[in-house]
């Protein structure tokens, strides 16, 4: 009986076609169940997981990543992703995923080829088609593959399947590169990325678990789901003080709420 798509049986199902495979892993939902499956479906002696690591990454991150594998029991190894040297990818054009997927994917697929893995897959799933992601294209054009997309899973499937398996990061919330943060045209910089991560984990701390941080010149726009905004806004003194200590002049409350992609409203 085929699979329905969407299920756990689908994604195990395009794994099993893959053979030896290399999972690009960030530690979020969606890569790390394909982590997983990848095992369930193939054996741990044949996936790998690799974290590519650059400032567009938060500490925190890396170090849950290294938690979350861990608890797989799958050997995660972390690769130094040197992004930031290339000019391209600082002008920081609405085209800046594509260049920075682009040189992930090859780092990834140099990476495979030296362990004779035929394979490079990520955790783009059905929800990320619909979206504005150049990087997509990218990773198309150098062959990387989406298991979790191939079986029709879309975020919601990936939580639901999560949760099913037993694993604790089913609902851990949605995170996305640093560089998201900067309007296009602004540069990317190692030292504005570090006090976009250093404001987001002042409200993390704060208990703010899915919060962005978008920076315009010295402004920090704050961006919470909307059943947080009256709870930050009864904190504004302290969440003020912790973004000044950081850098900021300007603190805002975005009052439309947390939206991903909301940099992409101005194309």
């Amino acid at each position: 009986m085929e699979a329905e798509r969407g299920s756990k049986k689908a994604v195990i199902k395009a794994l099993e076609e893959k053979g030896e495979v290399l999972v690009a892993c960030s530690g979020g939902v969606d890569s790390s169940l394909l982590a997983a499956l990848a095992v369930r479906a193939l054996g741990k002696g044949r996936v790998r997981c690799v974290l590519l690591d650059s400032p567009l990454v938060p500490r925190r991150e890396i170090e849950e990543a290294k938690e979350t594998v861990g608890r797989l029991d799958i050997p995660l190894e972390v690769v130094a992703f040197p992004i930031l040297a290339d000019e391209i990818f600082r002008a920081n054009r609405p085209d800046r995923c594509y260049t920075c997927k682009k040189a992930s994917s090859r780092l990834l697929k140099e990476l495979a080829r030296r362990e004779g893995i035929g394979t490079v897959a990520d955790g783009t799933n059905v929800s990320d088609l619909g979206t504005y992601r150049p990087g997509l294209a990218a990773s198309d054009e150098e062959g990387i593959c989406h298991p979790l997309a191939e079986a029709g899973a879309a975020k919601k499937d990936v939580r639901r399947i999560a949760r099913e398996c037993g694993f604790p990061f089913w609902n851990k919330p949605s995170a996305a590169c640093l560089a998201t943060r900067i309007p296009y045209g602004d540069e990317v910089t190692e030292e504005v990325l570090g006090r976009i991560e250093a404001a987001e984990e002042a409200l993390q701390d704060r208990g703010f678990a899915q919060a962005r941080v978008r920076v315009h010149g010295d402004v920090a726009r704050i961006e919470v789901p909307p059943d947080n905004l009256e709870r930050l806004f009864s904190m504004r003194d302290e969440v003020m003080a912790a973004l000044r200590r950081i850098g900021f002049t300007y603190v805002a409350l975005d009052l439309a709420g947390y939206r991903s992609g909301s940099m992409d409203e101005v194309l």
